[in-house]
């Protein structure tokens, strides 16, 4: 095969299930003599296409539920198209489900010569692979114990090490790399960078977008089961992050009103008027907690917050080491003396990382009168590692020495961090290597 050579072809690809209200109609239709129609169809996928070249990495990104699994189950054969169709050139090794195949019953041992039977490889094969395996996997003497023995780290270590030491041309890999504790994913990626580098074909499904802009060289946007672009990697996750921020129409292709982050800001805009809380609210934009917590005496209530990248758009991602915006708009009904506004960021396990406040940034306003409506911005770099957190929001004030809360909003919304550089711990200090 030439380097050019599509060893993966997507034909207007589409995959089709039928809805049926109650499980009595699909009977119904299946006895009809007229033909009646019970069900409704919904497309999982609709018309998708999309070739891959010899050696080449290509990312396939989307929101859950925007089909990304159900493609890669049909390209693998696990599911038929509905319309469309499939081609492969190659030995194909996927990373769909990890443990898929495996028996509960048989050891470690036991099930990597399973798992080589089901990808087509001979026993003489596997035992020429096993030793890669078993050390790739790091499990100790527990090859030997019956994988229902096993923790799910355990089991997840040995999934992945038969996966991807099989020496495939075609992998395929679904949010998968990420098993294991940080040393043993260091290890997941090298291996996946060496395959790359090897000249194997990768469809490389992730929602860490950093690892997309790094090793795929293009990227298949879904969203809504649909295809949004096939390109450059930068540009689907640019559309990506649209997405996620509600922020994308498939109509129209255009963005609502962005966060206008200018260059230089004032830390707080005052308006006459309380503004609508059912119209063009900010947080519309953002992944937002529909089950957040929040309490106070509500003499003062926040009433919208956005975080701001640093392109100017709503968005609940924001790129490492850059420019971004965190807003509050807090209404006052009643008057107050040096109001405080707050912030903070938290990891998914409820540890507190970091945030500030208006009083420890020795920005307070002297005096807010009932009725008014004051925005506050927070402008910083973005320190922290890739991943997933949670942000609160809160108002509160002093009265005659004792702390008054007016408004907390626990884990109002959802903040990603993309990254194309992670370092060890919660945040980057954005070291500097020389040699002397």
């Amino acid at each position: 095969m030439n380097e050019t050579e599509t060893v993966i072809s997507i034909k207007n690809v589409s995959k089709v299930y039928k809805l049926f209200e109650k499980p009595m109609d699909r009977l119904k239709e299946s006895l009809s003599l007229t033909h009646k129609c019970y069900h409704s169809d919904h497309f999982a996928l609709e018309d998708i296409s999309l070739d891959v070249h010899k050696g080449e990495c290509v990312g396939i990104i989307g929101t859950n539920g925007s089909g990304k699994s159900t493609l890669l189950k049909i390209v693998t054969g696990v599911l038929n198209p509905t319309l469309g169709s499939v081609e492969l050139k190659g030995r194909v090794s996927a990373i769909l489900e990890l443990g898929a195949g495996f028996n509960m019953e048989y050891t470690g041992i036991e099930n990597i010569f399973l798992n080589g039977t089901m990808l087509g490889y001979s026993e003489e094969e596997m035992r020429a692979k096993l030793d890669d395996i078993i050390a790739f996997a790091e499990i100790g003497d527990f090859i030997n114990q019956p994988v229902k023995t096993y923790s799910s780290g355990m089991f997840a270590r040995l999934a992945f090490a038969v996966a991807i030491n099989v020496d495939p041309d075609i992998l395929i890999v679904d949010e998968a790399l990420s098993v294991g504790d940080i040393f043993f994913q260091s290890k997941c990626y090298r291996k996946f960078n060496d395959l790359k580098e090897a000249g194997k074909t990768i469809l490389f499904v992730s929602h860490d977008m950093g690892s997309v802009i790094k090793y795929c060289e293009r990227c298949l946007l879904i969203n809504k089961g649909k295809q949004v672009m096939v390109g450059k990697s930068s540009e689907a996750v640019d559309i990506y992050k649209k997405i996620l921020a509600n922020q994308y129409d498939d109509e129209t292709k255009t963005s609502n009103e962005t966060g206008d982050m200018p260059e230089t800001t004032d830390s707080a805009e005052k308006t006459a008027a309380k503004p609508d809380k059912t119209k063009g609210l900010w947080r519309e934009r953002l992944i937002a907690n529909a089950q957040l917590v929040e309490y106070g005496d509500k003499a003062a209530e926040i009433v919208d917050f956005a975080i701001v990248d640093h392109k100017g758009m709503i968005t609940s991602s924001v790129d490492k080491n850059q420019r971004f915006r965190i807003k509050m708009k807090i209404h006052f009904n009643e008057r107050m003396e040096h109001p405080i506004f707050a912030f903070s960021i938290k990891d998914r396990k409820g540890t507190e990382i970091t945030g500030t406040n208006t009083a420890l940034e020795n920005y307070t306003r002297e005096v807010v009168e009932a009725g008014e409506t004051v925005t506050v911005c927070f402008d910083q770099v973005m320190p922290l590692q890739s991943g997933q957190y949670l942000m609160s929001f809160g108002c509160t004030s002093y009265h005659l020495e004792e702390l008054v809360i007016h408004h907390r909003l626990y884990d109002a919304c959802f903040l990603e961090v993309f990254s194309m550089k992670d370092t060890v711990g919660f945040f980057d200090m954005n070291s500097t290597v020389t040699y002397e």
